[in-house]
């Protein structure tokens, strides 16, 4: 079941999928709007304890640009057993002794594909990172780099151009060992090799306070109310000559709005902790914060004579 647009009733209707016809029918008038329809899900349903080995699917995984042979070179699968488990295994040693050259960028995109899995990302920003990582690795001028740093790097710049930026600190998380600082120069080597590349700078987008407020709010357990009056404040706040990072500002923010707050408040350590901002940095940014919040705050969620009775900083 679903929504689509029918072109008789002229208005979005619930649609049925006749999935042995590949049909499309509107529920309410039975007008066909989509026919002969290809059915994407797999032929057969394969349970835990009947798979074994046998993978009954018939093709490989997508191509990937990126590689030499597309992604769709064959690799001899490890014996089971059966009657040619010799020469299956003696050819399989022979394909891992031969030289392939993309092994190196496929195992680069096993752990950044990883990497955005533990952070929760999307496929866009993973394939943007393996594009940046496919290009510095084309101008033959990483060896001796720490990996590491360069692939988490190249995901942090990824999230940056794709307008769904994350902390250092976050990517730092998932950087199997790499550290903030590593991970900077990384960044400030890949910016400039691909600027050496087009001969221009490379554009890596804003970042404002308000991309990381709802995963911050999320972290903390904040309800809707309070989610939706700390997005306005940040929006607010960007009014004001406040020179801050965004995301000091983003914490700072909670902070006022969990005072506000009539639930239980959360303490400047858990804030901290969950937004990855000094407690010092908190109180600094609060201090700036403070003069601007009777224009900040919005005015459903808080009155004048609450916000009145905020602590002094």
């Amino acid at each position: 079941m679903g929504d689509a647009f029918c072109s008789d009733c002229k208005r979005q209707t619930e649609v049925v999928f006749d999935h042995s016809a590949g049909d499309t029918v509107c529920s309410e008038c039975g007008l066909v709007l989509e026919s002969h329809s290809i059915d994407e899900t797999s032929e057969w349903r394969t349970f835990a304890n009947e798979s074994g080995d046998n993978d009954p699917v018939r093709v490989g995984g997508p191509t990937n640009p990126l590689l030499a042979d597309g992604g769709l070179s064959t690799v001899i699968a490890k014996p089971n057993g059966g009657s040619g488990e010799f020469l299956s295994s003696s050819l399989g040693r022979w394909q891992n002794r031969g030289s392939n050259p993309d092994r190196g960028l496929i195992l680069a995109f096993k752990t950044i594909a990883t990497m955005s899995d533990r952070l929760g990302l999307v496929a866009t920003i993973k394939d943007r990172a393996n594009e940046i990582y496919k290009r510095v690795e084309d101008q033959k001028s990483s060896r001796g780099r720490n990996q590491d740093a360069l692939l988490a790097a190249c995901l942090y710049i990824a999230c940056r151009q794709e307008d769904k930026p994350r902390t250092v600190k976050e990517i730092c998380s998932v950087a199997n060992g790499a550290t903030k600082k590593e991970i900077g120069r990384a960044k400030e080597y890949i910016v400039k090799q691909l600027g050496l590349e087009t001969g221009q700078s490379v554009e890596m987008g804003t970042i404002h306070a308000g991309d990381f407020m709802r995963r911050f709010c999320s972290n903390l357990g904040m309800n809707n109310q309070a989610v939706k009056a700390a997005q306005e404040a940040v929006q607010k706040s960007e009014e004001f000559d406040i020179r801050r990072s965004p995301i000091s500002i983003a914490a700072a923010v909670i902070y006022i709005i969990t005072q506000l707050s009539e639930e239980k408040k959360p303490s400047l350590k858990d804030i901290s902790g969950a937004t990855g901002v000094a407690e010092g940095t908190i109180r600094n940014s609060y201090k700036d914060l403070y003069p601007h919040v009777l224009k900040i705050i919005p005015s459903w969620f808080a009155k004048e004579e609450d916000l009145k009775n905020l602590c002094s900083p």
